[in-house]
């Protein structure tokens, strides 16, 4: 008996302690996630099963007709997935212009007034006007191919970046300008120093931003610019055109993963940068 008692009141190791509050963690951070794909799938069957009749059924089939009849198709998949991949370099590249323009772009309009007087309102200007209102413009000018889908990219992408990145570097504390002035830091040594530290959770918020617009400005560019091999945004055209209704929501569903994945890179790399030490990225 003695030793039973003596067994029980042993405190558990610590490593295990710190492996079940992980567990917890995780678990609680997956649950609601879980929760929203299980009801958003519910309500799909719904809508499809009860709503729509058969003979109608084609606009939605359910997902388990997605899945077998696109998803599962090993040749419609290596389609799917080839066209992802020139959505993605379009992507990508889009979103690293806009990064280095966008910042360059913040820093010039943060040293002088008169910079910032001009050039932002052409800023505002090329987030208010719909970029599909521009895309025969680029297709003139840049022609239909790799070039003018990362135009469209760089439109959609840059104002999220330009906006934070200017915010964050008007935001300084106050005492530190004061510290630097007081340091006789001159205008290099406060930008590296101060203003751009400072403003880094503002830019990968901004950042984060611009990695779902530019997704989206891909599949936008492949849908008008159809030279050169074929991306996600061809494919989604295609198949609506053909009436392909279960490829067109598997092609749909690729291409938001694709999405969330950018998303959620992007997301990592602000709490890795700034988890530490700013609440943006908690």
């Amino acid at each position: 008996m003695v030793s039973i008692a003596a067994r029980a009141v042993v405190p558990a190791k610590p490593g295990a302690e710190l492996s079940t509050a992980r567990l917890r963690k995780i678990g609680k951070a997956l649950a609601a996630p879980t929760i929203s794909i299980a009801l958003a799938l519910a309500a799909w069957y719904a809508v499809s099963m009860l709503v729509l009749s058969e003979g109608r059924r084609f606009l939605l089939p359910p997902p388990h007709v997605v899945f077998t009849e696109s998803l599962a198709d090993p040749k419609k998949l290596e389609v799917m997935g080839e066209a992802l991949a020139v959505t993605a370099r379009v992507a990508l590249t889009g979103l690293l212009i806009s990064a280095v323009l966008g910042v360059a772009i913040a820093v010039l309009m943060s040293q002088a007034k008169p910079i910032e007087n001009v050039v932002y309102p052409y800023a505002v200007v090329l987030q208010a006007i719909p970029v599909l209102a521009v895309v025969p413009l680029i297709g003139l000018w840049l022609g239909y191919g790799f070039a003018a889908r990362t135009t469209v990219c760089v439109l959609i992408a840059i104002h999220p970046i330009i906006a934070m990145t200017l915010f964050g570097i008007k935001s300084v504390d106050a005492n530190l300008r004061e510290l630097f002035t007081l340091g006789r830091a001159g205008r290099l040594r406060r930008l590296w120093s101060l203003q751009l530290p400072a403003a880094l959770p503002s830019t990968l918020t901004g950042l984060r931003t611009a990695a779902g617009l530019s997704v989206t400005g891909a599949i936008i560019g492949d849908m008008f610019f159809a030279q050169g091999k074929p991306g996600i945004g061809t494919l989604l055209d295609t198949y609506r055109a053909r009436l392909q209704s279960e490829d067109l929501i598997g092609a749909l569903l690729l291409a938001a993963l694709f999405g969330v994945l950018v998303f959620t890179v992007f997301t990592l790399i602000q709490k890795v940068s700034v988890g530490r030490w700013h609440d943006s990225a908690h």
